[in-house]
């Protein structure tokens, strides 16, 4: 018998879930072939982990701009009034949202 090109073997096991999912993508893929498959994902593919601070530090500037507005809604709707102060303590609050929006927007555009 001929020596193999590939003479070591890898093994790991899966639930009948994964096991399905696995399925699904090798036919996206268009392979019938699970050894080349798994090979070529483990050795090409890649795994993306988003575990970004800033995209939290968004989210909390979200919120904090949100319940601002909130706040200055429900004083206008009683009083009938508004300060510019307020307003430019909202537009502070969008201007670091957008900020922040663009630094998380400026580094998933980096991920390839």
């Amino acid at each position: 018998m001929a020596k193999r090109k590939r003479e070591i073997q890898l093994k790991f096991r899966v639930t009948p879930e994964e096991q399905a999912l696995i399925h699904q993508k090798m036919e996206q893929y268009g392979t019938e072939n699970m050894a080349a498959y798994l090979r070529k994902m483990a050795i090409d593919g890649y795994v993306v982990r988003l575990d970004l601070p800033e995209l939290r530090e968004l989210v909390s500037l979200l919120r904090r701009s949100s319940n601002n507005l909130n706040q200055l809604t429900r004083r206008v709707h009683e009083t009938g009034r508004f300060y510019d102060a307020d307003l430019e303590d909202l537009r502070q609050n969008y201007d670091q949202l957008w900020e922040a929006a663009r630094h998380v927007l400026t580094g998933l555009s980096r991920i390839k």
